[in-house]
C-alpha cells in the first residue's frame, strides 16, 4: 500500500458504513485518547426536533482507543459535503489526531469530527437503558436510529473483530433484546437496504488463503465487499 500522504478523515459513526463522499483510499484502524459515546443528539438524520435521536461522538479519555475507518479525501465536493453533514447539520467541530492502521504499518494525521457539550444538539451521558430506549423511539429523514447503531456495531464485528467497544456493544445488546421483546421487525428498522463496503486490506505474506477471490461479498446481517490488494489479514478469514 502506498504511503499515506494526502488529507485523511477518520470515521467512527455512520461514515464507517455510509461515507457518502468520494475518496481515493480507505483503511481500518484506530485513534488513541478517545472513547466513543452515543451522547450527541441528532434531529436532521436520525431524529426530529421533537424527538432527537442519539449518534456517536468522541470524548477525551487517554486510556481509551476508538476503532473506525480512515478515508483519503479526493475531489472538490468531499470537504464541503462533510462540513455540511457533520458541522452544519450535526453540530460537530474538527480536530486533528493520529491514525494507526489495523495492520500496524502506518500512522498519519487524520481530521476527526467531534461534538462537544457546547453545541445545541448535545444530550450527554445517561443510563444505558435510557439511551437504548431513545434510539428505539427515534427516526429521521435518513432512517431509524436503530439502523445507525446496528450498522455501526456490525461494521465493527465484520471488519475489526479484535476490537472491543463496551459502550457500543452494550447498547447493541440492549437494543437487540428490546427489539426481540417487543417483536419489532428488524428489516423495517434497518430500512430494508444493504450497503456494500470496500476496504483496502493488506494481506499477510504468510497467509495460506491465496485462493480467496477478490471482491467476494461476505454476508452476515448485511452484505459487505472487501477490495483486497495482496494478501488478506488472518482476522478477516471467513
Amino acid at each position: 500500500m502506498a504511503e499515506a500522504t494526502g488529507l485523511w478523515v477518520f470515521g467512527y459513526g455512520s461514515l464507517c458504513w455510509n461515507p457518502g463522499f468520494e475518496f481515493k483510499r480507505n483503511m481500518t484502524g484506530h485513534v488513541k485518547g478517545f472513547g466513543r459515546r452515543f451522547w450527541q443528539g441528532n434531529d436532521s438524520h436520525r431524529g426530529t426536533s421533537d424527538k432527537p435521536g442519539r449518534v456517536a461522538t468522541l470524548i477525551d479519555d487517554r486510556k481509551e482507543i476508538t476503532y473506525g475507518r480512515a478515508f483519503e479525501v479526493t475531489g472538490s465536493a468531499a470537504l464541503p459535503y462533510l462540513e455540511n453533514r457533520e458541522c452544519t447539520l450535526g453540530g460537530y467541530l474538527t480536530t486533528i489526531s493520529t491514525f494507526y492502521s489495523q495492520d500496524g504499518t502506518q500512522t498519519f494525521p487524520v481530521v476527526i469530527y467531534i461534538a462537544t457539550q457546547k453545541n445545541k444538539h448535545w444530550l450527554g451521558d445517561a443510563p444505558i437503558h435510557d439511551i437504548a430506549q431513545q434510539i428505539l423511539e427515534s427516526k429521521g429523514p435518513s432512517g431509524h436510529n436503530v439502523e445507525y447503531l446496528l450498522r455501526l456495531a456490525d461494521f465493527m464485528h465484520q471488519f475489526i473483530p479484535e476490537a472491543y467497544d463496551e459502550h457500543l456493544f452494550t447498547l447493541e445488546l440492549v437494543v437487540r433484546a428490546r427489539i426481540k421483546e417487543l417483536n419489532l421487525c428488524l428489516k423495517t428498522l434497518m430500512g430494508n437496504r444493504e450497503f456494500v463496503i470496500q476496504i483496502e486490506i493488506e494481506r499477510d505474506s504468510d497467509s495460506s488463503d491465496n485462493d480467496i477471490p477478490d471482491n467476494v461479498p461476505r454476508r452476515q446481517s448485511y452484505e459487505y465487499t472487501s477490495r483486497i490488494a495482496g494478501k488478506t489479514l488472518r482476522c478477516l478469514k471467513p
